[in-house]
């Protein structure tokens, strides 16, 4: 029996069972895709982000392939504008998912890590005496028995879902739509946001002239499902007066891809042999830019709690939970804060109508986002 199973090589997944297998674990590491993959996100790592894998050691190697982000970019409605650095010098940085996700799966396998791409979860195994025993894989139904599980495979993770732990939330129903440019004027060194009445969109330079976009709506009667998804992106930018012009000569070298409904809630952080990390463990709706440092920092805290486990023999979600609500409680609220006013129209432009006579709130709201007081300390 495997001490250790990890499933998802996500940002989440890998850091898990990195730290896992630092710590001296036999850990195994499975994922339903073949790697490199590409994956939808904005491509950015806030400099919370960052200080979390300069801590564990991969900063330089991550930085080696990204661009740098000096700071951040937020507009609204009727051409307000606000746009600053991060201070004392720090930074984030842009860089493909693809090209993350590789840079940390190799990192856990130099660690040790046994990792097997193309494996499909189908579910939790033994759960009688609500005990997750390992998972089951594949058509026939194999079985990958271990110790500890963490379920790191995303919003809809068929651990967590299929145990009832997490689920979507009723409200609000966003979509995400991505896309890779290039030829994209004016792209500075500053991550952009772009916030309307009708969602907001997302642009990150990642150097050699591409630009990722990232358009994020509410589907439902009325909104972005009666437009085919691969109209998204380019009816948001043909219709958007601060980045038309912008977008005139941009060529899209990539499919647009979709990603939804967003907002997963979870019930618990795992149950007695499983603990939940990443978009398994609950997905705000990150419209600051912060998901790969939660993402990041709920791998740490998974394996900090899957180490317990294993040492004690006690479960340990409760206290996994604990843990998750002290490093991001506070974050969630603003980002739940943040999503509800870019849901109402009147709220926008509100904020916008302050924002245009007052940037303070809006500079303090960027050095939230980065994640700053934790890059700092």
């Amino acid at each position: 029996m495997t001490p250790a199973l990890v499933v998802g090589a996500g940002p989440a997944g890998a850091v898990a069972a990195l730290v896992l297998a630092r710590a001296g674990v036999h850990v195994r590491l499975v994922d339903r895709s073949e790697f490199p993959r590409n994956k939808l996100c904005g491509d950015t790592l806030n400099p919370g982000a960052l200080s979390i894998l300069d801590r564990l050691g991969l900063g330089e190697r991550v930085r080696a392939r990204a661009v740098p982000i000096s700071g951040m970019v937020v507009t609204g409605p009727h051409g307000v504008r606000v746009a600053c650095n991060y201070p004392g010098g720090l930074s984030g940085a842009a860089i493909s998912r693809k090209d993350l996700d590789a840079t940390l799966v190799d990192a856990a396998i130099a660690a040790g890590v046994d990792f097997t791409p193309s494996v499909r979860v189908n579910g939790p195994l033994d759960v009688s005496n609500w005990r997750v025993a390992g998972v089951r894989i594949g058509a026939r139904e194999q079985h990958l028995p271990a110790r500890v599980v963490i379920a790191a495979d995303g919003r809809r993770s068929a651990l967590a879902f299929g145990l009832g732990l997490t689920r979507f939330a009723e409200a609000p129903k966003r979509w995400a739509f991505g896309a890779y440019f290039t030829d994209v004027d004016e792209v500075t060194a500053r991550g952009e946001m772009h916030v309307r009445t009708d969602g907001y969109i997302g642009v990150a330079g990642l150097g050699s002239g591409l630009t990722n976009v990232c358009v994020v709506r509410e589907v439902g009667p009325g909104h972005v499902d009666r437009v085919p998804p691969d109209q998204v992106i380019a009816r948001a930018l043909s219709s958007d007066p601060g980045l038309r012009d912008r977008f005139a000569r941009a060529r899209q070298i990539s499919r647009v891809s979709s990603l939804g409904p967003l907002a997963v809630e979870a019930q618990a952080a795992g149950c007695p042999g499983l603990l939940l990390a990443g978009d398994a463990a609950g997905f705000v709706d990150p419209m600051t830019g912060d998901g790969l440092r939660f993402a990041l920092r709920g791998g740490e805290l998974a394996a900090e709690s899957a180490l317990f486990e294993l040492q004690t023999g006690i479960p340990a979600h409760n206290r996994l939970d604990q843990a998750r609500r002290r490093e991001f409680t506070g974050k969630w609220r603003i980002n739940r804060a943040l999503r509800a006013l870019a849901g109402s129209p009147g709220g926008v432009r509100i904020a916008a109508a302050i924002s245009a006579r007052w940037a303070l709130p809006v500079r303090y709201l960027i050095g939230v986002a980065g994640d700053v007081p934790l890059a700092r300390s």
